[in-house]
């Protein structure tokens, strides 16, 4: 795809958007269900069905995907499709590129084993290897609009709020 076409797609949603706010909002939703018997969750992604379950380090056995792991998926896969799209509207030379996303966990703390541990990521790293001629104040520009507009990355960054709740299944009758 070119610069024109991105242009010409994206054209009517931002005018619609611009009229019209309330039509930029969507709600996006994922959803899974627990595995009766063992410790997994699994959860349809629009294109297939993923199993999620322990990690390795918490006694899995490493045949499931680890939510962590689905994490810095989705960071890869945004941080690449928005990479993608800013080249593009920039006309950016881009031959080829990768994009990878490691970050560190200490298990002490899903685990319960030091109440001081937090539990989470303590560090991610992002990082693009690109085939490009271009000059390194254009690759600036393009990784600096990449992390302004990846939505996975921005959210990391800058939390929203999150509620949880739980509520009975209504009795089967």
């Amino acid at each position: 795809m070119d610069s024109a076409t991105l242009r010409e797609l994206q054209a009517p949603l931002k005018a619609k958007y611009r009229e019209d706010a309330d039509a930029a909002l969507v709600t996006l939703r994922a959803e899974g269900s627990l595995d009766a018997d063992g410790i997994a969750c699994r959860v349809e992604t629009g294109r297939a069905l993923v199993e999620a379950g322990l990690h390795p380090a918490t006694g899995g056995n490493g045949l499931q995907a680890c939510s962590g792991d689905m994490l810095l998926e989705a960071l890869v896969a945004c941080a690449g499709v928005t990479l993608r799209a800013v080249a593009t509207a920039l006309e950016f030379r881009l031959k080829r590129g990768s994009v990878k996303a490691e970050g560190e966990l200490d298990f002490r703390g899903t685990l319960g084993v030091d109440r001081a541990t937090p539990v989470g990521f303590r560090a991610i790293r992002l990082a693009f290897t690109l085939d490009t001629d271009e000059p390194q104040d254009r690759i600036d520009s393009l990784l600096k609009l990449t992390e302004r507009y990846c939505v996975v990355l921005q959210t990391l960054r800058q939390p929203p709020a999150i509620t949880a709740s739980l509520s009975k299944a209504a009795a089967a009758g």
